[in-house]
């Protein structure tokens, strides 16, 4: 290998959050009880998933995956930022970084993909109730997640890859509380325009794709239902969808903040980041669950056969 191919450094500093040290333990003691809440909270909905027949539909499918998603995407970040916290030690050896950077990004793409996959689940089963059973059979609901999990991880492994031909020489503190792709670009000295050209093309395409797929289907189900406009249809339609809509919003609204809307180290920036690998894991076990019928009575039979 080429001497200009091969990282320079190491390990890589985090600067985390800008805490102030007074402030450290009452910030980890918050942050760890989300952790532990998006764990125990989604664990609790694969749980009552895979428990209850009731549960055995697609869209409980979907969310049992979204579910791991969440709680995967928490613990490739959050766990580390504790220990940092806890040490006050800010290190993070290459091989680690690499990893936690490919793992981040699979994990980012599968959230992306399934939350399309559940939309179009939403449109056939609104848009088409009497075929939905044909149309959504369950050797679709498997590949469609087994293709989610593929796209993401070949997704990620080429801007892993992409990252590991890069060189970092002198300055290697990541001005972020994990290692994000777009903070690794800012440290290389090598030229980046293939990693750049790959983000808005490959990236960009896979993005844009389900987000495509959610708004189109969601335009679809509003289409339908303003067509034949009833009080039990809307109510329907709400219960079915309000969930996942707003899931939606909450994980494209804060990657556009982060990605989009931020160009530099600040305080929105990471509060933006915090939003979408700390608050939204941890609110949708709550979301799913509170505006959710069948998951709420799930539950309550859970809770029965453990009192009896």
């Amino acid at each position: 290998m080429r001497p200009e191919n091969q990282s320079s450094v190491s390990e890589f500093l985090l600067l985390g959050l800008p805490i102030q040290p007074g402030q450290q333990g009452l910030f980890f003691s918050l942050f760890l009880g989300m952790y532990l809440t998006t764990v125990l909270g989604n664990l609790l909905i694969i749980l009552l998933i895979r428990l209850d027949s009731r549960l055995h539909m697609p869209m409980y499918f979907f969310l049992s995956h979204l579910a791991f998603s969440d709680i995967s995407l928490s613990s490739v970040t959050v766990p580390k930022m504790l220990v940092n916290m806890q040490t006050r030690q800010q290190s993070i050896s290459y091989g680690g970084c690499i990893s936690q950077l490919y793992f981040f990004i699979v994990f980012v793409g599968l959230d992306n993909f399934l939350l399309a996959v559940m939309a179009y689940d939403r449109y056939v089963a609104i848009c088409h109730p009497l075929h939905y059973i044909t149309m959504m059979w369950e050797g679709l609901c498997v590949l469609l997640v087994f293709g989610s999990w593929m796209v993401a991880s070949v997704h990620a492994l080429i801007h892993t890859l992409l990252s590991v031909r890069l060189s970092f020489c002198a300055d290697n503190t990541i001005t972020h509380f994990f290692c994000d792709l777009t903070a690794l670009l800012k440290l290389s000295c090598s030229d980046i325009s293939l990693n750049m050209l790959v983000i808005f093309t490959e990236g960009g395409f896979l993005y844009l794709l389900p987000l495509g797929i959610v708004l189109g289907s969601y335009i679809h189900i509003g289409t339908i239902i303003l067509k034949v406009p009833s009080t039990k249809k809307l109510s329907k339609a709400f219960s079915t969808c309000g969930s996942h809509l707003f899931v939606v919003s909450l994980y494209y609204g804060t990657l556009a903040a982060v990605y989009l809307f931020s160009s530099s180290w600040d305080s929105k920036y990471l509060i933006a980041s915090v939003m979408y690998t700390v608050v939204t894991p941890m609110l949708n076990p709550f979301i799913y669950s509170l505006r959710n019928r069948d998951i709420k009575q799930a539950l309550e039979m859970c809770v029965n056969r453990v009192k009896f």
